[in-house]
């Protein structure tokens, strides 16, 4: 099922792209095998479901427990699944799916409100609640975030499986909100305390084309900064388009930020893009850490100050890593521009799957850079407040819909994994297969199985393999190296001029012609700007999109002794039985080092990112 784009690029919807094998062939098989039914459990064990069920026969004597967000991990592992059954069809999940959306359904109230926390005993709900809807949405009662979610997961389900039955439970909801909550006379001028229903009330103006949803969306962001309630921890301590730092709570911040790319991407309001510009521009310039991950303090959960990136405290919450993707990913449908795309591998190969276990069954809330064993720091198999598992259960299945996009007569190559696609360009079906090792090989392979037509494929070179650490100067390559490049079609070497980081190759494609993208895959000394005072005198190494850490497994010094400096060779070794597969970097004086993803998966141990480097 089919969602319409109206974004200035169209990204290819992820049931157009079949992932196979390969690096993320293993984290998707994990999650449908692993996360997503665990996720499921979960619901049932800690009563999730039961709150639905309590709500469709709602009682004074119920006691309400929990969070007031418990409703969005039942709604985030059925997103999650829904992206799962296009590639995997499931008639048993599907099944299942249908008998738990019986039960949501009966929690909605006849006006469309859906609330478990409240709805299931009116007289006494929720402590964060209110007394009555709305009070406390911009506080602790999460009402439109619970929205939210439940909107990203009933489009998700629409197009995976074209039924209605949650996409109709949704709009109900939203059409409550929309009745109550607004600028006009009897309504509630309320923003949420939590972002997300921004993103969401935009995807479900794309699933529907009706306007009014989108018109939520830019309110809920028009009026922040502009009621009672103003907190830099919830970025409403100034209207939206006067902010230009990251601050406060980084989850709330980048599902706020995602929301303003959409506005801006789909209004085309310059407002808007100035704004998310700007607040994009600090953040990679002032505020991300190599790993891609964000949020520097565990006061808040919050950014820090710019440039304040300490390793040991750092808290780059998994939920803030995945809101990294959903920031660059609209940026690039707005603008086309690859820095995104740079930003966005960095996040995914790092900060975020390392919040997951490569077995699927244990989860990281805050990933730190640095650690030491008697922190006794472990992936845990589920947490109280699970917004980060079950955002690892949504996320992972939906990566297909982030490797293509469209425009015109262009076809953007993004993300490299083996995959078969089938796009549409002017209207007519193109069929790419992508054959790779990446990240460990920097050989991809694209054949055109079907096509025969005009267009320009762009095929974005990273960063990395241009020599360019970051598309800021936060990190800069620090060895004198190199990279290099080469794209080839049908065997032959060419030749052309970047564009936004792209090379373009316009040419009326056949079925059988063959692109070979080749990148120079090697070990890479990185420094950190001087103003960040915590990698000062360090060095991290990268290889590809990956960057890597020293453990203690691996090594007989101690991790807090190891030093790197201008001389030191580093030699990547492939190791296939190691960690699921990974390319350790081994140094000629015998320091081991592996992806940062892959850490912990041995017991407790020390682990540090930023080593200390003698000139």
């Amino acid at each position: 099922m089919m969602v319409n784009s109206q974004y200035p690029i169209d990204p290819v919807p992820f049931t157009s792209v079949k992932v196979d094998g390969g690096f993320w062939g293993q984290r998707l098989q994990a999650s449908r095998e692993v996360t997503v039914p665990l996720a499921f459990s979960k619901c049932e064990e800690t009563g999730r479901y039961r709150n639905f069920e309590n709500a469709a026969h709602p009682s004074d004597t119920i006691h309400v427990g929990g969070f007031s967000f418990d409703d969005t991990d039942v709604y985030k592992t059925i997103e999650g699944a829904s992206y799962l059954l296009q590639t995997y069809p499931d008639e048993k999940l599907k099944n299942y799916i249908d008998s738990v959306l019986v039960i949501v359904a009966g929690a909605q109230e006849p006006d469309g409100y859906l609330y478990t926390a409240r709805t299931m005993n009116p007289k006494h709900p929720h402590e964060w609640a209110g007394s009555m809807r709305w009070e406390k949405v911009e506080e602790l009662s999460h009402e439109f975030y619970n929205l939210g979610h439940m909107l990203e997961a009933a489009v998700a389900h629409y197009q995976a499986t074209g039924q209605r039955n949650f996409l109709d439970i949704a709009i109900r909801y939203a059409d409550c909100v929309i009745r109550e909550v607004g600028p006009n006379p009897g309504q509630v001028v309320r923003v949420p305390g939590h972002q997300i229903a921004e993103m969401g009330l935009a995807k479900l103006y794309l699933a529907t084309g009706d306007k009014k949803y989108l018109d939520q969306a830019k309110f809920f962001l028009d009026y922040r900064g502009k009621t009672e309630h103003r907190d830099p921890y919830n970025q409403t301590h100034l209207p939206v388009l006067e902010q230009k730092e990251a601050v406060g709570h980084a989850v709330r911040a980048t599902y706020m930020y995602a929301g303003m790319a959409d506005v801006a991407a789909l209004t085309g309001d310059q407002g808007y893009i100035h704004a998310i510009d700007t607040i994009w521009d600090n953040i990679v310039s002032k505020k991300m850490y190599i790993t891609g991950g964000i949020g520097s303090t565990n006061d808040g959960e919050a950014f820090g100050a710019n440039y304040e990136l300490p390793n040991a405290t750092a808290y780059n919450e998994t939920c803030a890593a995945i809101g990294m993707v959903y920031v660059n990913h609209r940026l690039f449908l707005l603008h086309g521009d690859s820095k995104y795309y740079d930003v966005l591998e960095r996040t995914l190969y790092n900060g975020l799957i390392s919040g997951v276990s490569l077995e699927g069954d244990a989860f990281f809330y805050p990933n730190p850079l640095e650690v030491r064993k008697e922190r006794k720091y472990q992936r845990q198999a589920w947490f109280g407040c699970a917004c980060c598992p079950s955002n690892i259960s949504r996320f992972i299945p939906s990566l297909p819909g982030y490797v293509y996009a469209v425009k015109d007569n262009d076809v953007y190559v993004n993300l490299f994994m083996g995959n078969t696609s089938t796009l549409q360009v002017n209207g007519k079906p193109v069929t790419l297969k992508q054959e790779t090792a990446y990240p460990y090989s920097g050989e991809v392979k694209l054949v055109i199985e079907e096509a025969n037509q005009p267009f320009t494929m762009k095929v974005r070179i990273p960063g990395w393999a241009r020599n360019e650490a970051m598309p800021s100067n936060l990190y800069a390559f620090a060895d004198g190296l190199q990279s290099q490049y080469s794209v080839k079609i049908n065997g032959e070497v060419i030749k052309t001029e970047l564009q936004q980081g792209y090379c373009s190759i316009s040419r009326d494609w056949k079925t059988g012609d063959v692109v070979e993208l080749s990148l120079d895959l090697q070990p890479r000394l990185v420094k950190a700007n001087n103003q960040v005072e915590a990698d000062r005198g360090r060095v991290a190494v990268q290889c590809g999109p990956i960057v890597y850490c020293a453990e203690s497994p691996d090594n007989e010094q101690s991790i807090g002794s190891i030093t790197l400096n201008g001389q030191t060779q580093l030699k990547v070794e492939w190791q296939p039985e190691k960690l699921h597969g990974i390319n350790q970097i081994v140094t000629d004086n015998g320091v081991t080092l592996i992806p940062y993803y892959a850490w912990a998966h041995r017991g407790v141990s020390d682990m540090e990112v930023w080593i200390p480097f003698e000139n």
